[in-house]
């Protein structure tokens, strides 16, 4: 390698370094966000499963004669 590629060779490589260490973290973050996602939507699925079954068991206090 000559002298004057030198410098831009090092700049690549700690770029390239730079993105390694940058993409296992947002891989994390994306399986982080996945997680979140989906026990909200368990959450959200099970309060309104539980607001059917209370609508269902307990009366509303209409009475059709």
């Amino acid at each position: 390698m000559t002298s004057s590629s030198r410098p831009s060779f090092r700049l690549f490589t700690l770029s390239l370094a730079g993105l390694l260490v940058a993409l296992p973290g947002c891989a994390v973050v994306a399986v982080a966000d996945a997680a979140v996602t989906v026990a909200a939507t368990g959450v959200k699925v099970a309060a309104k499963t539980v607001g059917a079954v209370a609508d269902a068991v307990i009366p509303d206090g209409s009475s059709k004669k």
